[in-house]
């Protein structure tokens, strides 16, 4: 387990957790992609560094339910919530509308980002994994209290820090756990793997300790861009599509990609 997880997750009652030859492919795809792209690590840093340090406080955006005790609980409470699902679906941006009620009751879904906009009902949604992009839909699961795993990363800084206060000003505000993509140890933050919103859900649900063979994906494409993304430059969102691909090669299910003729 590298030393981000591992301090996030020693507060968490997770069980094993996720090993070394797990997480370690996952980590240096994301050292993958900051040279293929030529992303700066500073940057990530940077904008993980502003995350740690706004959240560090008694009450974070002037919210008590943001500190990092009430973070924590939110956390054991969504791990309990995935695990104790009959059926858990992860909705990528290539999804159809989804009708909750033809997956049976025992349904629960989990949606890469803008994705959540497929849903139509969203209590059946435990959580959203963002990186802050997905426009009015991330908002309709807001303010529908969603519970959301925010990332940052260098290109988001501005981006999760002005929904983080435009969030705080809500009568309710959405529970929060706080991702990075860097190897450096953050307090109240972890780095469970991956890329792309979509790969990132999956990598979060093995960090909490599910098993991916049991999950289903809807909507995970590398041959198109969905619908449900957010804006983005066609092409490059495409490239980058490519290491969602390497990501659910190295988690073991890439199979559940859908295949165009």
């Amino acid at each position: 387990m590298n030393l981000t997880t591992q301090t996030f997750l020693q507060h968490l009652p997770l069980g094993q957790g996720v090993f070394n030859d797990v997480l370690e492919p996952l980590l240096a795809l994301q050292d993958e992609v900051r040279e293929a792209f030529g992303y700066s690590i500073q940057n990530d840093v940077e904008s993980a560094e502003r995350m740690e340090s706004l959240f560090s406080k008694p009450q974070p955006f002037g919210r008590e339910e943001w500190s990092f005790d009430q973070r924590q609980q939110a956390t054991r409470d969504l791990r309990e919530n995935l695990h104790s699902a009959n059926q858990l679906y992860v909705i990528g941006a290539g999804s159809e509308k989804i009708r909750t009620a033809d997956y049976g009751p025992g349904a629960r879904f989990i949606a890469a980002d803008g994705a959540v906009g497929a849903v139509d009902d969203l209590s059946k949604v435990l959580c959203v994994v963002s990186d802050g992009d997905g426009a009015e839909h991330l908002q309709r699961a807001i303010e529908s209290s969603v519970h959301i795993v925010l990332h940052a990363h260098g290109d988001n800084l501005e981006t999760w820090t002005r929904l983080c206060a435009e969030w705080a000003k809500m009568e309710v505000v959405p529970s929060l756990t706080l991702t990075h993509q860097t190897k450096t140890s953050f307090s109240g933050m972890h780095n469970p793997g991956g890329f792309t919103d979509g790969d990132r859900a999956l990598c979060f649900l093995q960090s909490m300790g599910l098993n991916l063979g049991q999950i289903q994906c809807l909507g995970f494409s590398t041959q198109k861009v969905g619908m449900w993304s957010g804006a983005t430059n066609p092409m490059a969102k495409l490239d980058k599509l490519q290491w969602m691909n390497e990501a659910m090669i190295r988690l073991g299910v890439e199979h559940q990609l859908i295949k165009y003729d």
